[in-house]
């Protein structure tokens, strides 16, 4: 199947670009408070090690905001501050993070997001507009009787106007809730009505297993009809799972191939070897290698090369030797003990010819339609309005 991304509008978050014709990136958020600078450094390079490309940090106070330069001085990913209530902490952290999140929700009055807007403006960075289906604006809340995709949409599109009617265009939205039919929806209402690019997630998705499979599903619809642009996996659980799930969602769909898939058969009664320790080992020791490199485990040769022939590399067990097969081709027999050690010791080797770079992924160039030049932000001329909200043509839901 191929899939044809939404045109959107491209920004940077730091050395990231974020829409338009760049891969669809995967992030993260931190756990420790920022106040622990060398815990919260330790997690960030371990998500970096799992390929994780943006950093977001929570900023609940001005503790937490004065420890990002210390944090921010030590690593070189893209830093995200996300902010909630306090808008001051927004101010403080623009001075040195590369973007800035927010939630239109629970921001306050307007003129908050108005002090914002100039900050993340003054120093040339953009903004996230983050909407959450657990703090609507009270007025949307009435509208609508309760939390909807509608209401969602409808949140989103009221900030990205208002914004807009100040002459600022630097930003990427997000419409995130735990029910996945609702931020399906709710994005897909968006993505109809704008070209900002999209921050996709499942949020509070639960525990690594559950929240994986809903952010499968949520994700895998929207990115399967050509919508987001990035993405953060939210899992009860190490973040650095959560970059693991990101990637195999894009990899699933080849929207990115980023190291070693693992493809293993079902087992059954005919398996001579262990299928399900060998490919969880597999994950385990290959899991360093950023080459895109299939790896096949199957524990048989009823169909063998067969069914591992859209692999790169196989193996297949049988009484006491088992086969090693290289694009569908048998390389050579190998005695069962020596299986799995042979398998990492070619698939090193294969990694090490072939580098680490990920092919790129031709996408069309993506035309800006947006009124005004995003890029002369210097010209921005702020002024005061009415209100930020107002009646939009949400469509209805199919």
């Amino acid at each position: 199947m191929y899939i044809s991304r939404r045109k959107t509008k491209q920004i940077q978050v730091g050395s990231v670009k974020i829409g338009g014709n760049a891969p669809i990136s995967v992030q993260s958020m931190t756990i420790p408070h920022p106040r622990d600078v060398a815990g919260t450094v330790e997690q960030i390079q371990q998500l970096e090690k799992a390929g994780c490309e943006l950093i977001r940090v929570a900023v609940p106070d001005m503790e937490a905001a004065d420890a990002l330069p210390k944090i921010k001085s030590q690593t070189t990913l893209p830093l995200i501050a996300d902010i909630h209530f306090d808008h001051r902490l927004a101010l403080k952290a623009a001075k040195v993070v590369d973007c800035v999140r927010i939630n239109p929700g629970n921001i306050g009055p307007w003129w908050k997001t108005e002090e914002v807007i100039q900050a993340v403006n003054d120093y040339g960075i953009p903004l996230r507009i983050g909407v959450n289906g657990g703090s609507l604006e009270k007025h949307l809340l009435e509208k609508y009787g309760y939390p909807t995709a509608e209401a969602l949409a409808e949140s989103a599109l009221n900030a990205v106007h208002a914004l807009e009617d100040v002459g600022f265009t630097n930003m990427k939205v997000s419409l995130k809730a735990s029910d996945v039919h609702m931020a399906m929806d709710a994005y897909w209402l968006f993505a109809q009505q704008s070209n900002y690019p999209l921050h996709i997630g499942i949020t509070e998705a639960g525990t690594a297993m559950t929240g994986a499979v809903k952010s499968a599903i949520g994700l895998g619809w929207l990115l399967s009809q050509g919508i987001g642009d990035t993405l953060r996996v939210s899992l009860a659980a190490d973040p650095v799972e959560e970059v693991k799930v990101g990637f195999e969602i894009l990899k699933s769909l080849e929207l990115r191939h980023r190291g070693v898939n693992v493809i293993a058969c079902p087992t059954c009664g005919r398996v001579e070897i262990d299928v399900v320790k060998m490919a969880n080992e597999l994950e385990h020791r290959l899991g360093h290698i950023t080459t895109p490199i299939t790896v096949s485990v199957l524990g048989c040769v009823v169909n063998g090369i067969g069914e591992g022939k859209e692999a790169d590399i196989g193996i297949a067990g049988g009484q006491g030797v088992g086969i090693l097969f290289k694009k569908g081709k048998l390389y050579k027999r190998v005695p069962s003990e020596e299986l799995l050690h042979t398998l990492i010791e070619e698939v090193e080797l294969m990694a090490k010819e072939q580098g680490g770079q990920e092919p790129s992924i031709n996408i069309p160039e993506t035309p800006d339609v947006l009124s005004g030049n995003p890029s002369s932000m210097e010209d921005l001329s702020l002024k005061s309005i009415r209100s930020v909200s107002r009646e939009l043509p949400v469509l209805p839901r199919q």
